[in-house]
């Protein structure tokens, strides 16, 4: 029997602009036209002001390290990549995101809050996923 695979998200009508981003190498948020902040995830009305005048914009693809867990036990298509970091990054617009960091080492050590990143993409299934990387590594 085959190892499982990582998971994939089915992108839906609201979250395609994101995914279609990240496929073309950009990290893309929504902004709200009408009190100006940024969101994200992805919906139909702004959870500041509740309008539903969004638009999608790019990201610069930095971000800095807000959070982060190690694990030690893998999800099922992980085995190989035990352990691994699961952290929540935070966006120069000021929303934050979950994603895994890659590059660098699972160590509390190497991992210093506010630390630098910027964004990679993995293929997975038919979407590539936006993980972050420290600023200074290779690409």
């Amino acid at each position: 029997m085959p190892p499982p695979t990582k998971p994939a998200p089915v992108p839906t009508p609201e979250t395609l602009p994101f995914w279609e981003g990240c496929a073309a190498g950009e990290l893309r948020i929504q902004r709200c036209t009408s009190c100006g902040k940024h969101v994200f995830y992805p919906r139909p009305a702004c959870p500041h002001c509740s309008s539903t005048e969004l638009e999608w914009v790019v990201s610069d693809g930095t971000a800095t390290l807000h959070s982060y867990v190690i694990s030690h036990r893998a999800a099922p298509g992980f085995a190989e990549e035990v352990p691994y970091v699961i952290a929540i990054v935070e966006l120069p617009e000021g929303v934050r995101m979950m994603t895994n960091l890659v590059q660098v080492e699972a160590d509390p050590e190497q991992l210093p809050l506010d630390m630098p990143l910027r964004v990679v993409f993995e293929p997975r299934g038919d979407v590539h996923l936006p993980l972050f990387a420290p600023a200074g590594s290779a690409a």
